[in-house]
């Protein structure tokens, strides 16, 4: 039995508020968030406001390879002129979005040093590491499907859905 759990909205902010303080205790400065489609781009957005830093975006949910490769292309391309970019997503849960991310930009020829990554949760039992986050799980232990504020508008059918479409990450 999935156990879907909400992730309150006074929680969201005060993941965000833990994010932005990561990053201004680090030495590291990002130029630009670029938010993920579709889970990291409201984080971002908040993320963007609250450090006061211009966020960008790249779609990868969609599976649509010219609204996510090309532009990772260009990301690559900023890094290598000395922009540092902050990729940011909801959940590293398994590391297949995070890898994918990687190699693009890698392919893309991205300066060493320059690209970060920042979720609101992360597992660490993922394939993949990120360099901030705000909370921290295992997904070895728990099974919960997260349920963040702009996903409680879905249909509750979408989100057993989502919840079931990778179904070694909740049994």
């Amino acid at each position: 039995m999935t156990i879907f759990t909400p992730i309150p909205q006074d929680d969201f902010v005060a993941a965000i508020r833990t994010l932005a303080a990561l990053l201004d205790s680090d030495s590291w400065k990002p130029d630009f968030i670029i938010g993920v489609g579709r889970g990291g781009l409201v984080p971002a957005v908040f993320l963007s406001h609250a450090t006061g830093l211009p966020m960008l975006s790249v779609d990868y949910s969609s599976q649509v390879k010219d609204f996510a490769d090309a532009p990772l292309a260009k990301l690559a391309q900023r890094s290598q002129a000395g922009e540092q970019l902050l990729f940011l997503d909801d959940i590293n849960d398994s590391g297949r979005t995070i890898g994918h991310l990687r190699e693009k930009l890698a392919a893309g020829g991205a300066a060493p040093g320059a690209i970060r990554f920042a979720t609101l949760i992360d597992n660490v039992s993922s394939t993949q590491t990120v360099d901030y986050r705000a909370r921290t799980i295992d997904r070895r232990d728990t099974k919960d499907w997260f349920i963040f504020p702009w996903e409680a508008v879905a249909p509750d059918l979408a989100i057993a859905q989502d919840a079931a479409a990778v179904p070694e990450r909740i049994a």
